[in-house]
């Protein structure tokens, strides 16, 4: 029997997710179809039983507001949100806002596949120039985070990712945890992705082939050492699960052609 149990997922589909852009650090909101993905989240956990004592978001729109729908559906909007830029998506570098086909396109899938998903690879990094420089560096939300302003990424591999998210697990998350909450983090397809590398032990060459969907629930187990007692567990029809990691899979092919 499980000690601690904690759910995890990537936030519903977002604006541009829908329109295959890098989004990383931008903000934005969800899309129509990620409301309904945040909604359905919310009344399958409802569904199951479960009953969070507090929830853990990135500081970016997407990832509170999916965590507020999630609550909303279960009938638990009392239950208190901490937000921290730590869960925030990887930073991307200078390829946000560009698409992942066209990418995939101009410099071949495997290339576009190791930045989206390699644990050791940073993309460039953003400059000055950037059309999102500004919008990014210049944002509130960074001016009151726990790093200086001087600090904050300019590209992330996964394992940087990792890096920056490992002291808010360890000095935040954990503490909860082992003090009996039932935990819900609402973040993003990176984040979520470095925190099941740290607990599951995931090798860094495994890792590549970790692909999480948008607005599905993910169940981990751990014992007293928070270990895995076994592999995450997609909540929902796995079917349509796989369905939809195949969707996020095929975001960085080259579209064909209709002829």
């Amino acid at each position: 029997m499980s000690r601690y149990r904690l759910v995890l997922l990537r936030h519903g589909e977002g604006a541009w997710t829908k329109e295959n852009r890098f989004c990383s650090w931008v903000d934005q909101k969800l899309s129509s179809d990620g409301i309904k993905e945040a909604q359905n989240c919310g009344k399958h956990l409802k569904a199951l039983g479960f009953e969070f004592d507090l929830v853990f978001t990135s500081v970016l729109s997407r990832s509170i507001q999916t965590a507020w729908l999630i609550l909303e559906e279960m009938g638990q909007e009392w239950v208190p949100i901490q937000s921290s830029w730590r869960l925030n998506e990887r930073h991307y570098g200078a390829l946000i806002g560009l698409n992942r086909a066209e990418m995939a396109l101009n410099h071949g899938e495997e290339q576009v596949k190791i930045w989206r998903r390699s644990y050791d690879v940073t993309p460039p990094p953003i400059s000055e120039s950037h059309p999102y420089y500004e919008e990014i560096y210049n944002d509130r939300r960074y001016k009151c985070s726990d790093i200086s302003e001087d600090n904050l990424p300019k590209a992330e591999s996964l394992k940087d990712v990792l890096d920056r998210l490992l002291p808010y697990w360890n000095e935040k998350i954990v503490p909860e945890l082992k003090s009996g909450k039932m935990i819900l983090i609402s973040a993003h397809g990176n984040s979520s992705r470095a925190l099941l590398k740290h607990v599951e032990g995931i090798s860094d060459e495994d890792i590549i082939n970790v692909t999480l969907p948008t607005g599905v629930p993910i169940l981990l187990e751990l014992d007293e050492n928070l270990h895995p007692l076994g592999p995450h567990q997609f909540l929902g029809d796995q079917e349509a699960i796989q369905a939809a990691i195949k969707k996020v899979e095929d975001q960085g092919k080259v579209k064909s052609v209709e002829k």
